[in-house]
């Protein structure tokens, strides 16, 4: 019997958001599908080419294909799939669209033994501390994916595939191949979940959509240490927009101080009080 894999289980979660495209700024769309972002990257009424960024819950693949013939047109061409990482609401997708699209598909070499069928990733957090979503969270799925004819790693220059002007930065802690993509020109930051704007462990806010920006998914982040240091890498490009993973897009000052209050009191607010991966913390 062939292997599941994190592509396979439906998760029934929902936002009050989930299905609506919207313009994060020109060029850059955001695309919520249940409780997570994926970011579709194109122009347009210019070119039917686009760059898909992260793809989103399991066997969501068609939803995203539907909202790209949305945007770019009924010849929309996806020509090529950037990974932040790869945990199931951020490739659930992938399967459905490698069968309609045959693309490369970029992730950091860290990253790659959960993407190419080696190595899972390790079971989700139960008993940290946490809203509903952290108990809930074993019951996700964790098992690699298997991708490996279409893998191919990010260029060792920082450039992205397909995004001229995009600049990919390390940023793991949540995974250890995590990688955030940064726009020199309008400081805009593609974060994936090296933070969210959203508590995403609390059911309510996560529903609802209650905007603040904290630390990484608590349930999921193996490495405390390095998520901080990744936050705190994140801020320094003082981004002017971020479009994270799970919660809504956020701007100006609002991001800026959210920001530079989680880098300030990341032990405090976004590290749990206990934990099975708490204990590299330093707390």
């Amino acid at each position: 019997m062939e292997r599941s894999s994190s592509t396979d289980r439906l998760v029934p979660m929902t936002t009050v958001r989930s299905k609506n495209t919207k313009e994060v700024v020109k060029g850059v769309y955001c695309f919520p599908i249940q409780v997570v972002n994926t970011y579709l990257i194109g122009n347009p009424g210019m070119s039917n080419d686009w760059v898909l960024v992260d793809a989103g819950m399991p066997r969501s693949g068609h939803k995203i294909l539907k909202a790209a013939e949305n945007l770019f047109g009924p010849d929309h061409r996806l020509t090529a799939i950037i990974l932040t990482h790869g945990h199931f609401d951020h490739v659930g997708g992938i399967a459905q669209l490698l069968e309609k699209f045959n693309v490369p598909v970029y992730a950091h070499p860290q990253e790659l033994p959960f993407l190419n069928g080696e190595q899972d990733y390790p079971q989700a957090d139960g008993s940290v501390e946490g809203g509903l979503v952290a108990k809930m969270s074993p019951l996700f799925p964790v098992e690699s994916v298997n991708i490996s004819e279409h893998l191919h790693i990010l260029p060792s220059d920082g450039s992205v595939p397909g995004m001229p002007g995009w600049r990919w930065y390390h940023t793991p802690g949540h995974s250890p191949g995590h990688v955030s993509l940064f726009r020199l020109r309008d400081r805009v930051l593609l974060a994936g979940d090296a933070f969210v704007t959203v508590r995403q462990d609390s059911v309510y806010d996560v529903m609802l959509q209650r905007k603040k920006v904290h630390g990484p998914p608590v349930y999921l982040t193996t490495d405390w240490q390095a998520a901080e240091e990744s936050v705190k890498k994140l801020a320094d490009l003082r981004p002017s927009i971020a479009a994270t993973g799970h919660g809504k897009i956020m701007r100006g000052s609002e991001l800026a101080r959210g920001l530079v209050d989680l880098c300030e009191n990341f032990k405090e607010t976004a590290v749990p009080d206990h934990g099975k991966f708490v204990s590299n913390s330093g707390k």
